[in-house]
């Protein structure tokens, strides 16, 4: 089995002078990316770190973040990505629970996470990418680290080697982490090269979404290809800014969430950019609609792929080719509502409840397997079980197949909240809320969103002659929880409409709430 951080090997050893970068002004080929890469990944084990140690990055999307996924793996060690959007409380909480050594952090979230650092006791050695401003004992400089190691090489690895820990939100309120080796990686990355982006001359792709998620798990085979990746200089997802991208680099492809597609097609148009050289948009991580979807097919051309995938089994499990967006009949158009067919190397079904193959157009939990799936969850043996039974992922979501066994997902079994392509658990939100002296019982759920697809609304019961206002409510989630968490809704109830077994009927509760 071949490290990971092989495919920038060979890419440096073919075509050394080749871009790797673009960012800016700057430009950085791919013999210059190999060599920092192995002179962090020296620089990590001179520190002491051991093949298997666990390296968090709380990482932007910039240059530097892909050197961050790669140096660790090739020193043999394993990385676990987290979101940068989350509160330091909740990074805490990962690393603290997957028991990091190090952590490799991007300069806007240093402070913020060494606030916190006393909540990780396992924490040997912080990184910091700018420590000029950092006045703090233990605080490793990135770039002198660099600067002070050598290159080094891959580091052996089996297929069973742990090579990414992906933390996805369960619910019992906390994080799981998903647990990927260098074989399941791997699968991914043939899937990804065989069905969603085969290669093409000129590869050039734009990265636009947080590297712990799908950007990060793409970077694999754009590197591989010897390709040209591109991070953006501007802080903020505009029309503007996106088109500017595209046509100076001359961007072949991009990795999308329905939201930002959605923004796009708000955005003014027609632009003045040239985007000829867009050749897929790959969009996925939360429901596409279908209007918006034809809108930007009218726009933009046959340019776009779906995909649906979990932290689980990661991207992707079924993809619905650019070519199958150009709908010439009925039953065509009727699967553009679809995620289409399973992807190389994946098998998907859907189950009854006694895990029994469904009929075709008969809903069911969506089960999938092949060598992408995760291998159990980090310390959760009994959720792992759970999950991995009968030799199958049990995702968790509801969906059927048609006769030509396209994927459509219909519901969902967990109570997830999909806003602008982040999942959100209501029941880590429902734990903050109970911990107000003020509230004796609270339900998280979505409702439909034009923008965002869900955003969130809270149900909540006061104590008796506790007094409280939305705006309390809100200050309150925020201390603990990323913005992107807190309700935009909030009502305050008598009761809360429950079962017979005291359960919480919240499709019952919405609906009273927000009656159609």
């Amino acid at each position: 089995m071949v490290n990971l951080a092989y495919y920038l090997t060979r890419a440096a050893q073919r075509a050394p002078d080749s871009t790797a970068i673009l960012h800016g002004d700057d430009r950085l080929d791919y013999a210059s990316l190999n060599g920092r890469v192995g002179r962090l990944a020296d620089s990590l084990r001179r520190l002491g770190l051991q093949p298997g140690d666990r390296v968090g990055l709380v990482v932007d999307t910039e240059p530097r973040s892909l050197e961050c996924l790669l140096a660790p793996l090739r020193a043999g060690l394993t990385i676990v990505p987290v979101n940068n959007r989350l509160h330091p409380a909740e990074h805490a909480y990962m690393l603290d629970d997957c028991g990091a050594r190090a952590v490799l952090c991007s300069a806007p979230r240093v402070a913020p996470l060494l606030g916190v650092r006393d909540q990780i006791p396992t924490l040997e050695f912080f990184i910091a990418m700018d420590r000029a401003s950092i006045d703090e004992a233990g605080v490793h400089d990135y770039e002198e680290l660099i600067e002070k190691s050598v290159p080094m090489g891959d580091m052996p690895v089996t297929g069973e080697t742990l090579a990414w820990i992906f933390y996805t939100s369960g619910t019992t309120g906390h994080p799981k982490g998903a647990l990927h080796t260098h074989r399941s990686l791997g699968a991914m990355v043939s899937a990804q090269l065989i069905d969603i982006f085969p290669p093409e001359p000129d590869d050039c792709m734009a990265f636009v979404t947080p590297m712990s998620h799908a950007a990060g798990l793409l970077v694999f085979h754009q590197i591989a290809v010897g390709g040209v990746n591109v991070f953006p200089s501007f802080d903020r997802f505009t029309p503007e800014n996106i088109y500017a991208l595209i046509e100076r680099y001359r961007v072949t492809k991009l990795c999308l969430v329905p939201t930002m597609i959605q923004r796009l097609l708000d955005g003014p148009w027609p632009t003045e950019h040239d985007l000829s050289s867009l050749k897929t948009v790959m969009y996925g991580a939360a429901p596409m609609y279908l209007e918006p979807l034809r809108e930007a097919l009218r726009r933009f051309g046959p340019v776009f792929t779906g995909v649906y995938a979990q932290g689980e089994a990661p991207l992707a499990v079924s993809f619905l080719p650019k070519a199958e967006h150009v709908a010439n009949s009925v039953v065509e158009e009727q699967r553009l509502a679809s995620v289409g067919v399973e992807c190389f190397g994946v098998q998907l079904d859907v189950v009854d409840s006694e895990d029994r193959p469904a009929p075709p157009n008969v809903p069911g939990e969506i089960v999938v397997r092949g060598d992408l799936v995760m291998q159990g969850y980090w310390n959760a043996p009994e959720a792992s079980a759970e999950t991995l039974r009968n030799g199958w992922l049990h995702t968790g979501d509801i969906g059927h197949l048609d006769e030509g066994r396209y994927l459509y997902i219909t519901d969902r079994l967990k109570d997830m909240i999909i806003k602008g392509g982040t999942n959100i658990y209501p029941r880590e939100i429902e734990e903050i809320l109970h911990r107000h002296p003020a509230v004796a019982e609270a339900t998280v759920f979505g409702i439909p969103d034009t923008e965002w697809g869900e955003k969130i609304a809270a149900a909540i019961v006061l104590r008796p002659d506790a007094t409280l206002d939305a705006g309390e409510i809100i200050d309150w989630c925020n201390s603990s929880i990323a913005s992107f968490k807190l309700p935009s809704d909030v009502h305050f109830v008598p009761e809360l409409i429950k079962s017979s077994y005291g359960k919480v009927l919240k499709r019952e509760m919405k609906a009273s709430l927000y009656p159609q």
